[in-house]
């Protein structure tokens, strides 16, 4: 088994954000905070909720590179 480390370079400048969870940073450098509330992920730099699918493909990116 193996694994592979991500730099946490990406996060720099995102912190906490009251109301929010997260940040969490996926594999092609994109940063996500989690909005229990609305049930959706919110993009910080587009200042908008991801759809669901968008979501859904980020988070399996990140499944097929834990697999390998």
């Amino acid at each position: 088994m193996g694994y592979q480390v991500y730099s946490r370079s990406n996060l720099e400048g995102y912190g906490r954000r009251p109301g929010l969870e997260g940040p969490y940073s996926y594999p092609n450098g994109r940063v996500l905070y989690y909005d229990a509330g609305e049930g959706a992920y919110w993009d910080p730099q587009t200042d908008f909720y991801v759809p669901h699918d968008e979501v859904a493909a980020l988070q399996n990116s990140l499944l097929k590179i834990l697999q390998r």
